[in-house]
């Protein structure tokens, strides 16, 4: 009986413990993004998540690991999103332009899903030089750097149906996010600044246009 009380603290604790760290996280990430890397404090912090600054420590040791956190959770959910996306997609191809547009359109949407998020990786743009390397590498990482080489396996079997032709398909899906979401996103600051929708399809469908000039199966003879 006193094993079993002993177990129920315990797993009371750590619930605790987890929605503790589940708040810090979000406040950091609220405050973070509002007043960037070097400006945000761990007390503001502390009073946005209703613990101590000592709390904070406790959980995450200092502040570029806190930030660091932060980061990587956001960047774990948009990832996450935009499999999703991929999966929904990309794997039943009907119409490939179209296809391919309302996959730019609907990840293009996802950062509206995000705001806390992106507004974090506004913040980070602003303040790169002050980035500690480490957080700004394993950001990247994370991130915009790698985002490319999940969309290439989709792409692959899309050119193994005959639809697309490339020698690599990691460079050929940078080039897909480069002419969609990446030139919107950076045209909306990260969804800061709504374009219409007729305008945001109109430079997704010329950039997913120009990319199938660039990678579009040869038509049959």
């Amino acid at each position: 009986m006193q094993a079993q009380e002993a177990t129920t603290t315990a797993e009371r604790a750590y619930r605790g413990s987890s929605e503790k760290r589940r708040s810090i996280v979000a406040a950091a990430r609220e405050v973070f993004g509002r007043d960037g890397y070097t400006r945000a404090s761990v007390d503001a912090i502390a009073a946005a998540a209703g613990v101590s600054k000592r709390t904070i420590y406790n959980h995450f040791g200092d502040k570029e690991r806190l930030f660091l956190s932060v980061v990587l959770d956001g960047a774990e959910g948009v990832t996450a999103a935009i499999n999703d996306l991929m999966e929904r997609h990309l794997l039943k191809i009907v119409d490939l332009e179209e296809d391919l547009v309302a996959f730019a359109m609907d990840r293009v949407a996802a950062v509206t899903r995000f705001p806390d998020h992106y507004a974090l990786v506004r913040a980070l743009e602003a303040e790169v030089t002050r980035i500690p390397p480490d957080v700004l590498r394993a950001w990247r990482d994370a991130g915009p750097h790698t985002a490319h080489l999940r969309l290439a396996p989709y792409l692959a079997r899309i050119a193994d149906r005959g639809l697309l032709e490339f020698d690599d398909p990691a460079q050929a899906a940078n080039h897909f996010n480069l002419l969609t979401i990446t030139d919107l996103n950076q045209r909306t600051f990260y969804g800061a600044v709504p374009m219409p929708g007729d305008e945001a399809e109109a430079l997704v469908r010329s950039g997913v246009r120009t990319f199938l000039r660039l990678y579009g199966a040869a038509p049959s003879v």
